[in-house]
């Protein structure tokens, strides 16, 4: 049974990213009644503004959890279809720390 990935645009300008293996229609109705408590209930209406389908939910799932961390910039243009602006957020801008997973900031040297 497949899934559908999907990002709603919500009131308040935020983005909500979910999966859902109901009809997708069914799933947007029901963020848009506040059916169930949550981000998405506080921040009505919402618009739908991406969706994909795939045939195994786990592939959902995983691309759900991706874009979760994906800067604003980045769901925008996915949002708009700009995928060569997706691969262009996707490059490091700066070098990780090699003692842990944090980013440092590039040091100029003084001439």
């Amino acid at each position: 049974m497949g899934a559908w990935l999907y990002i709603l645009r919500c009131a308040d300008g935020s983005y909500y990213t979910g999966t859902t293996r109901v009809e997708l229609e069914k799933r947007i109705a029901e963020h848009q009644s506040g059916h169930f408590p949550g981000f998405t209930s506080k921040r009505r209406p919402i618009t739908l503004v991406y969706s994909e389908f795939f045939d195994q939910i786990v592939d959902a799932i995983a691309a759900e959890r991706q874009i979760k961390g994906w800067s604003r910039a980045k769901k925008k243009a996915l949002i708009e279809g700009d995928f060569a602006r997706v691969q262009q957020l996707s490059k490091r801008r700066a070098p990780f720390d090699p003692h842990g997973s944090r980013r440092v900031a590039s040091r100029r040297s003084s001439p």
